[in-house]
């Protein structure tokens, strides 16, 4: 039996700031963390508001990870459909840029 993979995706491209051992500025400094509500969304709930989206489809194509690619709105993603994780990503060509990160958000299912 084989699995049926989905047809397309939603990505979305969000700054994602982790290092809580930045480099401090200035005398007594200990350091500068950016997880803060500047860093978050409007929930304070986790990484900040999407600065990109793109809705990708399936290319019938596997990608050099292994993984099904999917491609559209000028992102080419290999993804797990397992775990709905992005295990490739190139926007308009080129990889991300530090803390940047990609996540596959929930699609609304055509009635």
């Amino acid at each position: 039996m084989t699995m049926s993979h989905p047809q397309s995706y939603e990505i979305l491209i969000v700054p994602e700031f982790t290092d809580d051992k930045a480099p401090g500025t200035g005398n007594g400094a200990t350091g500068a963390s950016v997880r803060g509500a500047a860093a978050r969304g409007s929930d304070e709930g986790g990484p900040g508001a999407a600065i990109r989206s793109a809705v990708v489809t399936a290319t019938g194509e596997t990608g050099e990870t292994g993984y099904p690619r999917y491609a559209g709105e000028g992102v080419v993603a290999d993804i797990d459909p397992v775990t709905r994780t992005v295990e490739g990503l190139l926007v308009d060509g080129s990889e991300l840029a530090y803390g940047l990160s990609a996540r596959v958000a929930e699609r609304a299912t055509e009635a």
